[in-house]
């Protein structure tokens, strides 16, 4: 994969994909140049490395290419696109030798480039979905203090009971104790960033569910961009119909 721009949105990425999924993360391209490394960046290090010193470049974990805005052209699967609007346009876009851009950025592909890759048979997720998640937990937020109650305050100790029963139930059909280093995480009820992250994953996984059944009933849609328009369109018609409008 390779990630341009390494702010909040671009670290986060490298950092979550890096670690929890094994993704290989060989490129992160900023604004002043790229470092690169084909055996995969140590992205928590060159975080660190950027907090220190102001830039990526320089980072000891990978070559550095100063003044080269040529990152996001190198070969490879994924390319998350997570800084700057207008990052591809036309005179790059031929160049892009990714499989897959995820626009983790608000408008990273131009018009006449989001032609030239589909085109090419490029595969774009496009930024309505993609950075959707700080719209939806603002909504959470916003839905917290019209209630005045925390999350998780009317569940946490059901769940934590429910949870204590099947640990109790697991270790009496195993005899065997339930794994010290995972039992004070499972018996827990949930802190209340666990169960926002838990909502904010399963609106985006609802939402993608719509997205792709809709790309699959209706090939000639075209692309996810479209299909994503489409299947917004319709839910705040349902809305508006629902309330009789």
């Amino acid at each position: 994969m390779i990630v341009q721009g390494f702010g909040n949105v671009g670290y986060h990425a490298a950092k979550f994909l890096s670690e929890e999924d094994g993704a290989r993360i060989f490129v992160v391209a900023e604004r002043d140049g790229y470092v690169a490394n084909p055996d995969g960046l140590a992205i928590e290090a060159l975080k660190q490395h950027q907090i220190r010193t102001g830039s990526i470049l320089g980072f000891d974990g990978g070559a550095s290419l100063a003044r080269d805005m040529t990152g996001i052209e190198q070969p490879c699967d994924v390319l998350i696109p997570a800084a700057m609007e207008n990052a591809i346009h036309a005179e790059n876009a031929e160049r892009i030798k990714a499989q897959l851009v995820v626009e983790a950025a608000n408008g990273p592909i131009t018009f006449d480039a989001d032609k030239i890759l589909r085109a090419r048979g490029v595969t774009i997720l496009p930024d309505l979905y993609v950075n959707a998640g700080g719209v939806v937990v603002s909504y959470f937020e916003w839905v917290k203090n019209l209630t005045h109650i925390p999350f998780g305050l009317m569940e946490r100790r059901r769940r934590e009971r429910r949870n204590h029963a099947i640990a109790t139930v697991l270790e009496r059909m195993t005899g065997k104790e339930f794994p010290t280093d995972m039992r004070d995480e499972f018996l827990e009820g949930g802190a209340e960033i666990d169960l926002v992250r838990s909502g904010l994953e399963d609106v985006m996984r609802s939402t993608w569910s719509r997205i792709a059944d809709l790309m699959q009933e209706q090939p000639e849609l075209g692309d996810y961009r479209t299909a994503a328009y489409v299947a917004s369109i319709r839910q705040i018609a349902e809305a508006y119909e629902a309330i009789g409008i």
